[in-house]
């Protein structure tokens, strides 16, 4: 598990607010200073970090060389655990950086990087990714975060960040999630129509989506298909592994929320633009998040499902619009995907069951009517 380092050595008009919402989201690491320490000191699960050797914190940061060398002369290997932080401005720093790491009495070290940080800490995660020092990655925001999270697939062990708002303690806690579940079930398709003309949108991703994985689209706010990535070969066109023909301007799509623990909301299709992010699902309701690329919006005949689910004895109905044409795939309960063309009464889909009502895309209790 990549680890969150919160600094609050200083104390901030929203100072006890951070606080709580880290606690919440079961961020535990905090750098305190001897005006902060008495905050935390009686909250049993906090792991503290401190600058200050008088602080009675079981870690330690060092940033003087010097002191570190008369710690070891003094008592040997530390029973404490023992940090560095470092400013990285050159290629000797970052060759201190790694002898450092390598010299078997550091636990972690900090790395604050100024201007160069992309090539600085691919060289650094190169050369420490199978060392047991942990390198901790000072950083500006969660995008800064999410960036060295990521660098060389790998990324950093941890970072270290100044909270502003519980906005960026919430961004944060989602970045250690990679993998989230959206509940599958079998519709069965209970009536097929055609629409001449309608507006289509195919959503380009950035990363290249898998065989079983594609996007959840539905009319309605009560039910989404599982609609099939251009993974797929064929004689006639060219697979497309990025892309995702999703359905028509007015369908919602689900898309990552902010807040991890209500894991997503509702987007209409016409409204996504490059740079958003969106859920890539597969056929185990195993979802990651992925960018968005571009959009394309063309008008093209289509073709409308209406579903039906049985909950215990309830019967929901959905439905969903699609581009009639062979690429444009639904997923069997097989696990394989099926052309829209194939597709016939009776035939059962993966689907995921909607929270119903949504206002702006987010799920609401109240009474509402689709059809």
């Amino acid at each position: 598990m990549k680890k969150i380092i919160l600094n609050f050595e200083t104390k901030r008009h929203n100072f006890s607010e951070l606080i709580q919402a880290a606690l919440n989201k079961g961020i535990l690491n905090f750098l305190v200073s001897k005006d902060t320490f008495s905050e935390f000191e009686h909250i049993e699960r906090a792991v503290l970090y401190t600058k200050n050797p008088i602080i009675p914190s079981k870690i330690l940061i060092l940033d003087n060389k010097e002191k570190f060398k008369e710690i070891l002369d003094k008592e040997g290997i530390p029973k404490q655990k023992i940090g560095f932080y470092m400013e990285l401005e050159s290629k000797e720093h970052e060759k201190q950086i790694v002898d450092l790491a390598k010299s078997g009495y550091i636990d972690f070290i900090i790395v604050s990087a100024k201007n160069w940080k992309i090539i600085p800490f691919e060289n650094l995660i190169a050369e420490l990714h199978l060392n047991n020092t942990d390198l901790i990655a000072a950083v500006e925001d969660s995008r800064e975060a999410e960036l060295m999270f990521k660098t060389l697939e790998i990324g950093v062990d941890g970072i270290l960040l100044t909270p502003r708002n519980t906005n960026d303690i919430i961004k944060l806690k989602n970045l250690l999630y990679n993998t989230f579940h959206i509940e599958i079930s079998h519709g069965k398709i209970v009536r097929i129509e055609n629409i001449p003309e309608a507006e289509r949108v195919c959503i380009d991703s950035t990363s290249l989506l898998k065989l079983g994985e594609g996007f959840m689209v539905g009319s309605t706010a009560t039910g989404f298909c599982l609609i099939h990535s251009e993974t797929i070969e064929s004689q006639f066109v060219a697979t497309r592994p990025f892309r995702v023909n999703a359905g028509d301007v007015s369908a919602y799509v689900l898309v990552p929320d902010e807040d991890h623990e209500k894991i997503y909301h509702t987007k209409y299709l016409s409204e996504l633009k490059g740079g958003d992010k969106i859920f890539a699902v597969n056929t185990k309701g195993e979802a990651r998040i992925v960018s968005i690329g571009r959009v394309k919006i063309e008008t093209r005949p289509m073709v409308r499902f209406e579903l039906e689910v049985l909950q215990g004895d309830k019967k929901i109905l959905m439905s969903y619009i699609g581009q009639n044409a062979e690429t444009v795939c639904l997923i069997g309960v097989n696990g394989k995907a099926i052309s829209v063309i194939e597709i016939k009464v009776g035939d059962e889909v993966l689907v995921h069951i909607g929270p119903g009502a949504t206002h702006f895309g987010t799920a609401i209790k109240e009474r509402i009517i689709e059809k």
